[in-house]
Formats: C-alpha cells, structure tokens, sequence
C-alpha cells in the first residue's frame, strides 16, 4: 500500500477529468489515485471506468458538496465499501474515532481541473516526513492558460488580514502576479488551497476533517485555522508546481458562490476567532458585507446583493451550531496572520501585491 491517496471529487465533471487524468496518472505514481464521485448526472463515471480502470472509484447518491464530499470520501477509504457507502456524509464517524487506522500518511485534495507536473508529490511528502509538526501543506499554484502567472485559488500560500479577507502571495483581490521565482522559499502559511492540499491523515482525522455545513468556499481556510489552534504548522513547497483551471463548478459572478462565500467567512470568524477580537471584527465584517451589498446593488447585480442578505440570515440562524463548534475549538493566538486591513491597502493605498504590503503578521 502506497503512504499517499490522490483523492479528486468529481461532479458532473467529465470534460475536466478527460482532459487532466492523463497527467494526474502519468505524474502520481508515488500515489493510489481516487475519485470520489458526488452524484454525477453525466457520463463521468462511465468514462472513468471505460478509461482509468486502475482509478478506484467512490459513488455517492447526491451531491454533499466539497466540504461534505472529502469527508465521506476520505472516510471511505479506510472502511469496508459496503459500510461506507451505507453512511450518510452529515453522520459518517471519522476514522480515528471508529476505531479504525487510517492506511495512508497522506491525503492529497487534488481539484479536477488541474494539470499535475513530474515530481509534484515527493518535495511535499519529503518535506512533511521531515517536519512532522507540519500538518498541511500546499504546492505552487498557477494558471494553466497563462503558466507564468499565480492563480487565483491558491498562489504560493494563503493568508487572511486581521478582518478575516483570504488572499495569497502572488494574489491580492483580483490581481494576479507574475511568477519571477519572488515566491520560491518554503514557508509556513495561514491557509492552503483545496485545489491540491496535501494533509496528514492523522490530523484530519483528529480535527473531524472540514465543517460540512460550509458545503463549499472557505471550508479548506476553516480547517487550516484549526490546524493552527491545535498547535500544527501549514507549509508551502514552491518545488512542487501545479496548474489550475479555476471556476470549474462555479462562476465567478455566481449569487450561490457569493452567498457561500460570505456565510462562511462569518461562520469561521465566529468559530475561530480569539474573545477579545471576536466581537469587534464579526461587527466591522457585518458593515463591510452591507456595504459590498449596496456597492452590488449599484452596479445592476441584485442576485448578489440578496446572496449577500441570505448569507447574513443563515450565518445569524447558525448561531447555537456555531459556538457549539467553537468551544471544542478552543481558540488562541494563530501565527501568520497578516495585522492590518487589506481592503485599505489595496483599494486606498493601491497597494496591489503581496512584497507591496508594510503591516507585519502574527
């Protein structure tokens, strides 16, 4: 048995796998290679059993988003399939708690849309084998129609401002940079992409895997801040280089995306946040969405200014869920945190890339 499992979830998917399995085959020989399926419509599953017969399969009865998705998926892979697939994602037990051992070191969360290169798995492996306090980590992330660029979803390492707005070296809002090699030193980060986050089994188990009621969007910067308030690091390794589509399941101008988005940015901040910073920051968060909400509204987009509405009423309905999730948390000080508001910076101050900003981080 290999120590690493390439789990890709797929819905409805089957251009993105036609066009990227050849090289997540080509390039993961170090990995047992998986799709997890989430209630595909269409003929993905057919095309994988037709073409990839050497891909383990996972079926699920609907969609459980990607939150929901990974962790039915991930359970599966340590449990008899009869028992798994008998499991609701909302209910399944992680592993470790089952009693049962996990059967890699390594789960890799690995997009459909992305091109993987030679050796994208060993430098992240190695470098987590040698630093067993690192729990996560991610690789180079970069466009795959413009390969000299960062991409959007991940770049080389994410970080969240002191307000909770997610960004990433090489990514500041919409400004992408050019990758120069500015980004190649190996580094501790505050989040990793779900677009190809490497994570040690034994703590995604320990940790519960990600929160499914995100269903998607912020659910993988979630995670990562739990893996800091449980005392593990979260590492970039520019050695290993991906490409990414990005936007496959969702557009951009999506209202669903932007209510996901800013429910669950909410929701983390509640979760995670330390007590003297909790109240003030949820406050100005809660001004800044209404803002953003008229800002939409003026522009002529008014599926995302009720989507921005919605996320605030669901957000205010998971109160009692919430901080039932935060005190198992426990929240404390987490390093990385960049200490100063980058809305300021980069729509004031016009600062638009990541050497550019003067706060300093946690």
């Amino acid at each position: 048995m290999k120590k690493t499992a390439v789990v890709i979830l797929n819905w409805n998917g089957r251009s993105m796998l036609e066009r990227f399995m050849p090289s997540v085959v080509e390039h993961s020989a170090g990995a047992d290679i998986v799709v997890a399926d989430n209630g595909s419509t269409d003929d993905s599953v057919a095309f994988l059993q037709s073409n990839y017969p050497q891909v383990r399969l996972i079926l699920f009865d609907r969609n459980y988003g990607f939150a929901g998705g990974y962790n039915k998926a991930l359970d599966c892979l340590n449990v008899k399939m009869s028992d798994c697939l008998s499991a609701d994602a909302t209910n399944t037990q992680s592993v470790n708690q089952s009693g049962n051992q996990a059967i890699y070191d390594y789960y890799v969360l690995l997009n459909s849309d992305v091109e993987c290169t030679p050796g994208w798995i060993e430098p992240v492996v190695a470098m987590m084998d040698a630093q067993p306090d690192i729990a996560v980590a991610q690789p180079k992330l970069l466009m795959y129609d413009q390969k000299d660029t960062f991409e959007y979803a991940g770049g080389a390492g994410g970080f969240i401002d002191s307000y909770g707005y997610p960004f990433c070296r090489g990514r500041l809002f919409n400004t992408m940079e050019k990758d120069h090699g500015q980004y190649d030193d190996e580094r501790d980060i505050f989040w990793a992409t779900g677009a190809a986050m490497f994570v040690r089994s034994s703590v995604w188990h320990q940790l519960g895997g990600l929160d499914a009621d995100f269903f998607a969007h912020m659910e993988e910067i979630d995670f990562c801040w739990r893996v800091h308030n449980a005392g593990y690091r979260v590492a970039y390794c520019p050695r290993s280089v991906l490409y990414h589509v990005g936007g496959g399941t969702l557009p951009k101008s999506n209202p669903f995306k932007t209510q996901l988005n800013f429910r669950n940015n909410l929701s983390m901040l509640y979760k995670n946040l330390t007590d003297d910073r909790r109240w003030w920051v949820l406050t100005t968060r809660m001004w800044l969405d209404r803002v953003a909400a008229v800002k939409f509204l003026l522009e002529g987009h008014r599926g995302e200014y009720k989507a921005v509405r919605k996320a605030h009423k669901e957000y205010r309905a998971w109160k009692a869920d919430l901080l039932r999730k935060r005190e198992a948390i426990k929240p404390k000080q987490v390093p990385c945190v960049y200490q100063g508001n980058l809305l300021v910076e980069y729509y004031l101050l016009r600062r638009s890339t990541f050497s550019a900003l003067r706060g300093r981080f946690s």
